[in-house]
């Protein structure tokens, strides 16, 4: 069964997306941490992040790194921070989080609920700041 982050990538189901080349997208999160919360994604899927070849893995990194800097710049803070957890979907991905305290980083507090507007909003603003070579 595909997960639904395959299912983004096949425009099943609608995301609010940031950025995009042939092997990766990034995406916001629908239940942000913080506003800003971006997962990067290989398009094809894979469960574990230490199952992908070099090649992917490398470059998963390299076009996270890319949608850090475009976010860093959408959303000030002091640094983006990075998470792979990848226990509830079982597809590789990449927590893109502004982040100004530690605890924005924090998984078991409660999510973040933006509308439809608010999410189309900052996905622009992050689109606006990326620069894809």
């Amino acid at each position: 069964m595909a997960s639904i982050f395959s299912k983004i990538v096949n425009g099943e189901i609608p995301a609010h997306i940031v950025a995009e080349t042939t092997e990766f997208l990034a995406f916001l999160d629908v239940n942000p941490l913080v506003p800003g919360h971006v997962l990067v994604i290989p398009k094809k899927e894979i469960d574990y992040i230490f199952d992908m070849d070099e090649e992917n893995y490398f470059g998963l990194t390299l076009f996270a790194k890319i949608v850090a800097t475009g976010l860093k710049e959408a959303f000030p803070c002091k640094k983006v921070g990075v998470a792979v957890i990848g226990l509830e979907v079982p597809h590789v991905h990449i927590h893109l989080i502004p982040m100004n305290n530690v605890s924005d980083m924090n998984f078991s507090r409660a999510k973040l609920t933006p509308s439809q507007e608010e999410l189309e909003a900052a996905a622009l603003k992050i689109k606006a700041a990326l620069t894809l070579d």
